[in-house]
């Protein structure tokens, strides 16, 4: 029976109207924050400087040499930029010039957290915030949070795209160590949200949350 992992909450939405160009996104309170409830999907910094682009492997690999941010879609398709926004590598994301939309910041480690406490811990929280489908093997959730988690997945350290539809990858903006850094993790088959660290050459969606 998953009632025990269905909570009911009184879900505010807003827009996010981001001025670099003029794509709107959809927020939403969860507990005492205000969070994108889509995928970030720009590819200039706050100060209108370009983010690159990374398509083959070996441009994928380069930034990770030079320590620069880059950005893709998953398989390199547009198609699946609209759907589950832009996968960041970690150097994008605490770029100085700013990722983020104005007002806002990219999810740290805490706030993952705070969310995850909110919604009654890590091994139901996952449920709580996966999409209503789209998953894997009908392996969706009841997004009663509203974060409308979708199965976006990643890009590995190396270059290759895995687990689309199975796996929803974000980064945070808290590392670990010299190479890597948190992320969260939900898959198709878990009520749970993982936190782990992985190497900051990898592509993952990015959320961000008020200031």
């Amino acid at each position: 029976m998953l009632s025990q992992f269905v909570n009911c909450f009184c879900q505010e939405f807003g827009v996010l109207k981001d001025t670099r160009d003029g794509k709107s996104y959809k927020t939403v309170k969860i507990g005492e924050q205000i969070w994108m409830a889509e995928n970030l999907n720009v590819n200039k910094f706050q100060n209108g400087d370009i983010i690159q682009e990374a398509k083959t492997d070996k441009e994928w690999q380069l930034a990770d040499d030079n320590k620069q941010p880059a950005w893709c879609y998953y398989n390199n398709d547009p198609a699946n930029g609209k759907k589950y926004g832009k996968l960041y590598n970690w150097y994008a994301i605490i770029d100085p010039r700013g990722l983020a939309s104005k007002d806002w910041h990219i999810a740290s480690d805490a706030d993952f957290r705070n969310l995850t406490n909110f919604l009654g811990g890590k091994k139901v929280a996952g449920f709580k915030m996966k999409s209503a489908n789209g998953w894997f093997n009908k392996g969706n959730g009841s997004n009663s949070s509203g974060y409308s988690g979708l199965p976006g997945s990643f890009r590995n350290c190396g270059g290759p795209f895995n687990h689309i539809l199975k796996f929803g990858y974000w980064w945070t903006s808290t590392d670990t160590d010299y190479n890597n850094a948190w992320c969260r993790i939900i898959g198709a088959e878990d009520f749970e949200i993982l936190s782990f660290p992985l190497c900051k050459s990898s592509g993952m969606a990015v959320r961000c949350v008020k200031n």
